[in-house]
């Protein structure tokens, strides 16, 4: 998760910022088929900056400022080549954490959220925690290496925050927007979706990682949608508001995977929730975090910490993977031909 910030906070390094590429203008007042779509009326104005800085808030922290909000994830990760049917290949789970706190002085007003998320890949028949991985690609077991993101934070005001640099590869700064989400109602059912795509320099260079990497830029796209109710949103005495909603990325094939030049790259699709409690997330991931990623079970991000995706993270933290004796770069073998008489 990169995330990349999602969910009451994160999943797997990136998520909350991809609401950093919705609509410049807010959605106004429209009926049809005695279907309520006002999204005006109520405690929390949706057309104004405002009204979304606050419910944005209550998603994704508690405006308590004291209390801690989880975010629990669980899907599955395919593998996209040309020529091929996808391929399920690993399930995907884990949960983040999450706090605010106030502004600066002399920021904008709002909120600084502080984050860490944790995210393990599992064999798909059985769901257990991998740390082996068989990869069908190559015939060839690697060693599996979860998403540990120990802060993906940012600010929530008037203005959409600005995307992560990563490190200082992505130095594509956005101009300043109000913060006006991608909303839909009908009656009592809410809706938001927000995506961000992205474009940056490797931290993981085929040069100096060729079985890691095989492009020197990450081409990376989160997709979310939300699902929330109208009354729950509108209530001005929560202040924290449960959410529910599918997440899916794209991404270069996982570093661990040893792809290398493989044409193809990773699909990201889950079911992701924002809770005040990990009473929802997988009880396997809590566990295996308890054991092995106990900071992970509340936050540990402070802010001003670099925020890094997990392909960053795999940089600084691991090592390049050794070529074969014969010194060469693997390359799966190209698919099979689906039509008769193909080669």
């Amino acid at each position: 998760m990169d995330r990349r910030n999602f969910i009451a906070a994160g999943a797997a390094g990136a998520a909350a910022m991809a609401l950093g590429a919705g609509p410049a203008k807010a959605k106004t007042v429209r009926k049809g088929g005695g279907v309520i779509r006002d999204l005006s009326s109520g405690a929390y104005d949706l057309t104004t900056t405002a009204g979304n800085r606050e419910v944005y808030a209550k998603i994704n922290g508690n405006t308590d400022m004291k209390s801690t909000k989880f975010g629990w994830f669980k899907g599955i990760v395919q593998g996209v080549r040309p020529g091929e049917a996808i391929r399920d290949l690993v399930g995907f789970t884990g949960f983040s954490a999450a706090k605010l706190l106030p502004s600066l002085p002399g920021e904008d007003p709002g909120y600084r959220k502080v984050l860490n998320e944790i995210g393990f890949y599992t064999d798909l028949a059985t769901g257990e925690i991998l740390e082996e991985w068989h990869n069908p690609y190559f015939d060839e077991k690697v060693r599996v290496v979860p998403i540990a993101n120990p802060a993906f934070n940012h600010t929530i005001t008037d203005y959409y925050f600005q995307p992560p640099t990563y490190g200082g590869l992505n130095a594509v700064a956005p101009p300043k927007r109000p913060f006006l989400l991608d909303w839909e109602r009908r009656n009592n059912d809410l809706s938001l979706a927000s995506r961000i795509n992205l474009f940056y320099p490797a931290a993981l260079q085929p040069d100096k990682w060729p079985r890691e990497s095989g492009s020197k830029f990450n081409q990376v796209t989160e997709n979310f949608l939300y699902a929330l109710e109208w009354d729950e949103v509108q209530n001005p005495d929560l202040t924290s508001i449960t959410a529910r909603g599918t997440w899916m990325r794209t991404t270069p094939w996982l570093p661990w995977m040893l792809m290398g030049e493989t044409p193809g790259h990773c699909s990201y699709s889950c079911f992701f929730g924002s809770e005040d409690s990990l009473e929802f997330a997988d009880k396997h991931a809590v566990e295996y975090a308890a054991k092995h990623y106990p900071e992970y079970l509340d936050v540990s991000s402070k802010w001003g910490m670099p925020m890094l995706s997990s392909l960053e993270m795999y940089a600084r933290e691991q090592k390049p993977a050794p070529l074969p004796a014969d010194g060469k770069i693997p390359v799966a073998s190209p698919p099979k031909s689906m039509f008769p008489g193909g080669k």
